[in-house]
């Protein structure tokens, strides 16, 4: 398996409900995907500016493909990036 979680902070407040809509469509996409396991979107309730993505993929070439898909190519790349900082936490899930 191969996980990330993305923590994104968006630049203006005022953008905070537009970015968590267009998160919440390209999450809808991306569950659609092969070998997507789990896309969760999350909204920080004590600062709007503040998300976190949560994804697991059956592995590492799935989540590349990914990158090629609608939810990254029409929604995520062009329209979220732009206004918000990326942290991107590659991460191996301890059970």
């Amino acid at each position: 398996m191969f996980c990330i979680n993305v923590v994104l902070r968006v630049h203006e407040e005022s953008k905070a409900n537009e970015i968590t809509d267009l998160l919440r469509k390209a999450g809808q996409l991306s569950r659609l995907e092969p070998g997507c396991l789990r896309f969760e979107v999350y909204h920080d309730n004590n600062d709007p500016q503040n998300l976190l993505l949560c994804e697991h993929w059956e592995d590492k070439e799935a989540w590349e493909v990914h990158k090629h898909a609608e939810a990254f190519t029409t929604i995520y790349q062009p329209q979220v990036l732009p206004h918000v900082d990326r942290t991107p936490y590659f991460c191996s899930l301890v059970e």
